[in-house]
Formats: structure tokens, C-alpha cells, sequence
């Protein structure tokens, strides 16, 4: 089956029309200036061309993970951590000096943090910094909570929303398709339990956003499955306020000795455009500035993309690979985008405007 017409897939999107698994997958077969061009119309017509981003910082609060997923190169093999309360704390009060609005706090599934520390950790940031938006925790370390506590995830979500827990972030997603997990992260949550995660938050009127780690093991029909169920919870809910796609970083992970490099920057762009157009009930697509680098991720505000993420004033996770990482300044990422001839302003974690600039 080909579509030569690829108004095909614009008025599709546009009328908010799932994609067939074989139109899907034909997507790949498109030549990359042409599915760039159908993600960048749908763009345009969804978002006009205003480009956005928020101003936040990743505090990674322990490193002790009982997972020890191949592809993660952050885990403690012997020196392993926990920041204090007054440490986060510290954090927390010096990003929001340099105008931080989202605090995203993620780290790993440790025995030894129950609910409990993340209810007074959470109630001691609001307290102190009561404007501040707490994005953290995601859905594998929620199901690993309400495993190690013996309750429902229900109950832990409902408990950190009380603490003061605002919205949770998409990390832990990888590829939605269990033969992949089993390879990659066996000890993870499965498919259906990161989506219940999500579908319970959703139903309690808690926003998340949905990721998707790809460049390792995964198939076309892989990528294509973990989009679907992304589209159809989407369909059910309404709860993702965004789409965060990025690339595998092989190095110091165990999966470094058969993946020496990330897939190329076209690789990136093709499967950047691909969700934009398969996801039709997503407003918001970010690009990777963080595994890209600043200009693949401007060339990504020209295959579907419409926001910049958060500018992550602190990073440890993609770091831990030896990838070179420095904040992406307010200053330098507005200079870029306006070098493209786009507007640009700075949002909250809704995507509500905070300021043009």
C-alpha cells in the first residue's frame, strides 16, 4: 500500500482520525522532507508558530534503583545516594531564583523510600516555595511505591497529590511493548501497568505527559505499538498535555556493548514527525535539545514539534552517559528560535503562557 497523496495523512490528523497499523508503518517508507512537511503543516495548523518552553530543574534524588534496566546508565553500581531534605531544598530554592516554575524530581526505585518521605519531602517544598509546580515521580516509581506499600496506585497518587505533587512526568515509558521491556527492563513495570499508572492519574484530574525512548531494539511496528497506546489512552482520558520522543545514549550502559552510537540525527527527525502525525489528539510535541543538541532540536520545530521542554537547570541521568550537558539558558534558546523567524515564549507546566519574549 502506498499514499502518494500525503494530504492523505494531514486531513486525517486534522479531522482527528486514528492511523490503520499499515498506514502507520507506511510512514517510514515516506522520504524524510516529506513526512517532515506533513508533521510541519499539522503543526502550524494546531499551533500555530509560536515556540514554547518552561524553566525547570531535574533533581535526581537517589540513584539506588532495584531495576537496573540495560539501558540506563545512572544507577548506582557500588556508591549509591540519597539527597537530604535540606539538600533538595537548596535546589529547589536556587532554581527558583533563577526563575525556575517546575520542579521534576525522579531518581530510582529505592527499598528504602517509602510514601511517607515523598509526602514530607513534597509538603516541605510547598511550604517553602508554595508557587512552585512539583512534576516528579513516574509511573514505574508510582507502581513501585503502592507495590512496596501494599496499597493501589490510586492511593499513592491521591496521597502525593495531597502532599502537594502536581503532575507527573512520562519518564519510564521506553517502548510500550512488553517483549521489548523484558529484553530492557525486566524488573520494570510492564506496558499496561505504566498506562494504569497514567489512566488512574488522568481519572483523578492529575495532568502527565507521555515519552518515548527509542534507538535501541526496537521495530518500526514497535514504535508504531507504543504510539498506539499513547493515541488511545489519549482518546480515553484527554489527561497528556504533551509528547516527548528521544533517542537511546548508549554509553556506560550495559546495552553499550552491542549499541556503540545513538541513531542518527535523521533517525531522531523521521520518528519526531511520525508521532506528530500518528498522535492526532496531541497538541503538544517537544524536541530533544537534551540528546540532540540545539540545532537538531531547531530542525525539530520544522518536523512537528512545537515546544522546547524544560531547559533543566540541573540534568544527571543523560549526563551519566558522558553526554556533554550545560543548561540551555532563557537567553540563548530565544536568540535560536528567533534566528528561525519564530515567536518564542516561556510557559508553565500547563502550557500556560508566562511571558513573550
Amino acid at each position: 500500500m502506498r499514499f502518494s497523496d500525503c494530504d492523505y495523512f494531514l486531513e486525517k490528523n486534522l479531522k482527528g482520525e486514528d492511523l490503520s497499523k499499515d498506514e502507520a508503518l507506511e510512514l517510514f517508507n515516506l522520504p524524510l522532507h516529506t513526512v517532515g512537511e506533513i508533521a510541519n503543516d499539522i503543526r502550524r495548523a494546531k499551533c500555530g508558530e509560536l515556540v514554547t518552553f518552561v524553566v525547570g530543574i531535574n533533581i535526581n534524588f537517589t540513584n539506588v534503583c532495584v531495576s537496573k534496566c540495560k539501558f540506563c546508565a545512572f544507577y548506582a553500581k557500588s556508591d549509591g545516594y540519597v539527597l537530604t531534605k535540606e539538600e533538595i531544598l537548596e535546589k529547589v530554592g536556587k532554581a527558583v531564583e533563577r526563575g525556575a516554575t517546575q520542579i521534576l524530581m525522579q531518581g530510582g526505585m529505592n527499598p528504602d523510600l517509602g510514601i511517607e518521605w515523598f509526602e514530607d519531602l513534597f509538603r516541605s517544598v510547598k511550604e517553602r516555595y508554595p508557587n512552585v509546580h512539583i512534576h516528579s515521580l513516574s509511573a514505574p516509581e508510582i507502581h513501585f511505591l503502592a507495590k512496596k506499600e501494599g496499597t493501589s496506585v490510586r492511593e499513592v497518587i491521591e496521597r502525593l497529590r495531597s502532599a502537594g505533587l502536581d503532575s507527573i512526568p512520562g519518564g519510564g515509558a521506553e517502548i510500550l511493548v512488553d517483549r521489548v521491556r523484558r529484553e530492557l527492563s525486566p524488573k520494570k513495570v510492564d506496558s499496561s501497568g505504566w498506562l494504569k499508572v497514567m489512566e488512574t492519574a488522568h481519572k483523578l484530574g492529575m495532568k502527565t505527559t507521555a515519552t518515548m525512548m527509542f534507538g535501541h531494539i526496537e521495530t518500526d511496528e514497535d514504535i508504531v505499538e507504543h504510539l498506539f497506546k499513547i493515541r488511545d489512552l489519549q482518546s480515553k482520558t484527554g489527561g497528556f498535555t504533551a509528547f516527548i520522543p528521544w533517542t537511546f545514549q548508549p554509553k556506560n550502559t550495559e546495552l553499550y556493548k552491542k549499541i556503540k552510537e545513538p541513531v542518527p540525527p535523521t533517525r531522531y527527525l523521521q520518528v519526531l514527525a511520525i508521532s506528530r502525525i500518528v498522535l492526532h489528539n496531541f497538541r503538544n510535541v517537544q524536541t530533544s535539545w537534551l540528546t540532540q543538541g540545539l540545532e537538531i532540536a531547531l530542525l525539530g520545530l520544522f518536523f512537528g514539534a512545537n515546544d522546547f521542554g524544560d531547559l533543566m537547570l540541573e540534568e544527571n541521568v543523560i549526563k551519566a552517559t558522558g553526554k556533554d550537558f550545560r543548561p540551555l539558558e532563557v537567553e540563548r534558546v530565544v536568540k535560536a528560535v528567533k534566528s528561525i523567524g519564530r515567536p518564542v515564549a516561556q510557559r508553565d507546566t500547563y502550557y500556560n503562557i508566562v511571558r513573550y519574549l
